[in-house]
């Protein structure tokens, strides 16, 4: 899943606290310094379509291009009662990717986290047992965690679930 030189270079990074005991929530975050995960921001991000795009790019990159993405954009829908009903498209090799997204908030400021993680598994490779996969943990009430996805077979799934104890779904 990880070429042996980069898991190398990411335990040398974290030697100062390998020690530490880690929570599921960052054994799941750790997955995005090794390559194979994109962290899908739980806080207010600055520019919603640029972002969206920004994290698509992303995600895109770690098929190793296999996939490509053009022409991300929002359009903006109709606010009812402080929310707003968007589409985020996006051309995934050549064709349009369309995906409700529901923003809230007075400078609509988050990502809709089911549309990310909905769009992020669009860019699956074709023809490759590899595919975007949602990550859960445990989590405590009233904390906010980013949503991860990780690209994996089902083997290497099954096998970060044994290991490293996360659900793959």
């Amino acid at each position: 899943m990880v070429p042996p030189e980069k898991v190398r270079s990411v335990l040398e990074e974290c030697a100062n606290y390998a020690h530490d005991v880690l929570n599921s929530y960052e054994v799941a975050r750790a997955l995005e310094e090794f390559g194979v995960a994109v962290s899908v921001h739980a806080d207010d991000i600055d520019f919603l379509e640029q972002d969206y795009a920004s994290l698509l790019d992303h995600a895109a990159t770690l098929t190793d291009g296999a996939v490509t993405l053009t022409n991300v954009r929002l359009r903006e829908g109709e606010e009812i009662g402080g929310s707003r009903d968007d589409i985020l498209e996006f051309e995934r090799n050549g064709r349009l990717v369309s995906i409700s997204a529901e923003h809230f908030g007075d400078g609509y400021d988050y990502f809709d986290q089911g549309a990310a993680c909905e769009a992020i598994a669009a860019l699956s490779p074709d023809n490759d047992p590899r595919e975007f996969r949602d990550v859960d943990f445990e989590r405590k009430t009233n904390h906010g965690y980013d949503s991860i996805m990780v690209l994996a077979t089902p083997e290497q799934a099954k096998a970060l679930t044994e290991r490293l104890g996360l659900t793959i779904r």
